[in-house]
C-alpha cells in the first residue's frame, strides 16, 4: 500500500480522537474557571421572587383527626369457639360478607335436623288433611262415626301444631347460626381483627373493625369567636404528613351549643376521599375559608418550605441574602400569605440549599424545574 494513503487512513481517525479529547479539555477547563470565579467572589446563582400583595379570602385554623364516617365495631353475639375466619386485616369486604363463625358445623347439623323434622311434621299435618277431610265427607254419609270423625278432626290439629313447632325450632337453628356469623354491615375495609380460629368468643367481645373509607370527616373545636361567620357549606383545606398538595372538605355541621368548657365550638366537615389516599386516624391541619376576601403579603407556594405555620427564608438586600423566619398561612390558588416580610421584598427561591446567612448572590434566570 501507498505510504501516503497508509498515513492518511491511520492518521485521519488519531487527529479525531486528539482533537475530541482537547474539545472536552478546553470545555473543562472553561467551567473549572467559572467555578474558581464564583469561589473568589464568593457569589452564588440564585433566582428571586417578590413578596406581592395578593387577595385572600379570610380563614379560621383548625386541627382534627381523620375518621371514617362509617365505622363499625363488631361483637360477638354468642359464646362458641371460632370455627372459621375469613378475613384479614386491610381486606376489602362487601356488605353482608361473612368474617367469621362461631361452631358453625354443629350448628349447621342443628339447621339441617330442623329442616327434616320440619319436613317431617309438614308431610304428617297434610296426610293428616286428607283423612280429616275424608271422614267429614263419609259423615255426611253417615258411613263412619261422628266420634271417627272426630278423632280425625283431633289428629289434623295436632299434627298441625307439630308442624308450628317444627318451623319454629327451624327458625331458632337458623338465627343460633345467624348469630354465631359476623358480618360486614357495609362494604368497606377491615381496619382491625382481634380473633383467631380455635379461640373462644364471649358475648360482647370485640371481634373485629370495619371502616368505609370513602367518606371521611373531621371533628375539630374552633374557639366561639368563629359562630358569627361559620356556616355550612363553607370550603376548608387541610394538610396531612405524607402529602405535598393540601385536600379539601366542606363544613357539614355546627354544633348548636359551645362546648362544656364555655371558649370552644365543635364543627363537623366532610371529606371526599374516592381514591382512598387518605385513612381515617391520620392528624389533619388546616384552614375552613370564608367568603370574605382581604389583600395579604403573599409568596408562590412553592418558594416557601413551611413546618406547620413557620418557615424560614432567605432575603435578597444588596447582593447579600439573610436569613429570616416568618409565619405562613394556607395554600389557596398556589400562594400563600406571609407575616413578616413586606410586600416588595425579595427572597430566595431557586438555590435556597446553597446559601446561609450572609451569603453573597447573584440573581439568575430560573431553571424549569425550580429547587424547593
Amino acid at each position: 500500500m501507498d505510504t501516503k494513503k497508509l498515513f492518511l487512513y491511520a492518521g485521519v481517525p488519531a487527529l479525531i480522537i486528539v482533537g475530541a479529547g482537547g474539545y472536552h479539555r478546553i470545555r473543562r477547563n472553561n467551567e473549572l474557571s467559572k467555578q474558581k470565579v464564583v469561589k473568589a467572589e464568593g457569589t452564588v446563582p440564585v433566582t428571586l421572587a417578590t413578596v406581592e400583595n395578593r387577595a385572600f379570602r379570610s380563614s379560621i385554623t383548625f386541627t382534627g383527626t381523620l375518621l371514617a364516617v362509617n365505622r363499625a365495631e363488631l361483637r360477638a353475639e354468642v359464646a362458641g369457639r371460632v370455627t372459621r375466619v375469613g378475613v384479614h386485616e386491610g381486606d376489602r369486604v362487601a356488605a353482608g360478607a361473612v368474617l367469621s363463625a362461631q361452631d358453625e358445623d354443629d350448628l349447621l347439623l342443628g339447621v339441617q335436623a330442623a329442616e327434616a323434622q320440619l319436613a317431617q311434621a309438614q308431610a304428617q299435618s297434610q296426610q293428616a288433611k286428607r283423612d280429616n277431610d275424608r271422614a267429614q265427607m263419609l259423615l255426611e254419609k253417615r258411613s263412619v262415626t261422628k266420634q271417627a270423625a272426630q278423632q280425625a278432626e283431633t289428629y289434623l290439629n295436632a299434627t298441625s301444631a307439630a308442624a308450628r313447632a317444627a318451623e319454629s325450632n327451624l327458625g331458632l337453628a337458623k338465627s343460633r347460626l345467624k348469630k354465631a356469623r359476623i358480618t360486614a354491615p357495609f362494604a368497606g375495609e377491615v381496619a382491625q381483627r382481634t380473633i383467631q380460629p380455635g379461640e373462644m368468643l364471649n358475648p360482647g367481645q370485640t371481634a373485629f373493625v370495619v371502616v368505609d373509607n370513602r367518606t371521611l370527616e373531621i371533628l375539630a373545636d374552633l374557639p366561639t369567636e368563629a359562630l358569627g361567620v361559620m356556616k355550612p357549606g363553607m370550603k376548608a383545606a387541610f394538610r396531612v404528613a405524607g402529602y405535598d398538595k393540601p385536600f379539601q372538605a366542606t363544613l357539614a355541621q355546627i354544633s348548636p351549643s359551645v362546648q362544656a368548657d364555655g371558649r370552644t365550638l365543635r364543627v363537623r366537615l366532610l371529606v371526599p376521599n374516592a381514591d382512598g389516599k387518605l385513612k381515617g386516624g391520620l392528624f389533619a391541619e388546616g384552614e375552613i375559608l370564608s367568603e370574605a376576601e382581604i389583600k395579604r403579603p403573599a409568596l408562590p407556594s412553592q418558594v416557601v418550605t413551611a413546618l406547620g405555620r413557620e418557615a424560614e427564608v432567605f432575603t435578597f438586600d444588596n447582593g447579600l441574602v439573610h436569613r429570616k423566619k416568618i409565619t405562613v398561612g394556607g395554600d389557596q390558588e398556589g400562594w400563600r400569605p406571609v407575616e413578616g416580610l413586606a410586600v416588595g421584598t425579595r427572597v430566595v427561591a431557586q438555590g435556597r440549599e446553597q446559601v446561609v446567612d450572609g451569603s453573597r448572590v447573584q440573581e439568575s434566570a430560573p431553571n424549569q424545574n425550580p429547587a424547593k
